[in-house]
């Protein structure tokens, strides 16, 4: 498989183990919900620091709502990820990708000409297939609605006992 590559819907993403801002551990392939994964360029910069804040006033619905969590990934060490965590007050993981090896296991695509890392999110279902990518590195915010609505088309329509 080509890692230039991004993870395309349809497709399973790669199992990651990272560590995140409190020290634990995090394990794609244990995580049994849909789960919203971010790519960011760096902590604690002014469109990382937005996108980040706006996750963080969704976070609460979006785990009510679609029994869903979200996980946001940069190649900054878990001190980084602590400090911008404590920042912003963060109770969603955010994960230490030090040496970029979860990023291009993705194939995130880079951003402004190859210069920076992209911010690119993916949904996935619980089983971990890719139901959607959205790649905006200027608009940082747009990542939430965009995640939302891809966990939207996910939710089942009717409740259980309900017509299929």
């Amino acid at each position: 498989r080509n890692f230039a590559l991004n993870l395309a819907v349809g497709e399973t993403a790669p199992d990651f183990s990272l560590v995140d801002q409190n020290g634990k551990t995090f394990d794609r392939s244990k995580n049994k919900k849909p789960l919203v994964v971010y790519f960011y360029p760096a902590d604690s910069t002014p469109g990382c620091t937005v996108q980040a804040k706006a996750f963080q006033e969704e976070i609460q619905s979006i785990r009510k709502e679609y029994k869903a969590d979200v996980v946001g990934i940069s190649g900054q060490g878990a001190e980084s990820k602590q400090k911008f965590a404590a920042e912003l007050g963060l109770d969603f993981s955010i994960l230490a990708d030090e040496g970029d090896d979860v990023r291009k296991s993705f194939g995130v695509p880079k951003a402004a000409f190859g210069f920076l890392p992209g911010r690119v999110t993916y949904v996935l279902d619980k089983d971990g297939v890719c139901t959607s990518v959205y790649d905006n590195l200027t608009d940082a915010a747009s990542h939430i609605e965009a995640a939302k609505d891809a966990l939207a088309e996910m939710k089942p329509a009717t409740k259980a006992g309900g017509f299929s």
